[in-house]
């Protein structure tokens, strides 16, 4: 009898580290903060010395987030078959929230809920981008200033980047 209260509480302790572990698993990453010595996780360029939203990448592959000087990079990088498969999160700037020429840490955005503009006159680091929004309505307003065609982020493929 007592081996088996014995048994019955080495798994319960079993089961119980093994849910935490789930737990650190599943913990969600958050942005970081661009530093002035960050550089393009795709092209190498220094990040802050260029207009317009940035990405950022969370993989299982590493414990960094991968940091970009252009929403474009992000797909571009995203948008890989080996790289998709890895990702667990990414981040973009809500544009509606800040002036194109300086976009801060302050106001990242899940990509995967963000709308996007894409072919608008406005011009990014490595020249089009896409501009980046947490409402549709302010991609639309964005679009009808500057151009270009509104996008959901499933719609977004390397054939429209």
């Amino acid at each position: 009898m007592n081996y088996l209260k014995l048994f019955s509480l080495i798994s319960l302790l079993f089961i119980a580290g093994c849910n935490d572990t789930q737990s650190e698993l599943q913990m969600l990453k958050q942005a970081v903060a661009i530093e002035s010595s960050d550089e393009c996780h795709l092209c190498g360029m220094l990040i802050i010395n260029y207009p317009g939203p940035k990405g950022e990448v969370a993989d299982k592959r590493s414990e960094q987030i991968n940091k970009f000087c252009s929403t474009r990079d992000m797909f571009a990088f995203y948008l890989q078959p080996e790289n998709k498969r890895q990702v667990t999160q990414l981040f973009v700037h809500d544009m509606s929230k800040m002036p194109w020429d300086e976009p801060n840490d302050g106001h990242f955005i899940d990509a995967t809920t963000a709308w996007f503009v894409i072919h608008s006159s406005k011009r990014g680091a490595m020249g089009q981008t896409l501009a980046s929004f947490g409402k549709k309505e302010h991609a639309q307003a964005f679009k009808k200033e500057f151009g270009g065609t509104v996008y959901g982020f499933e719609e977004i493929t390397m054939d429209r980047l």
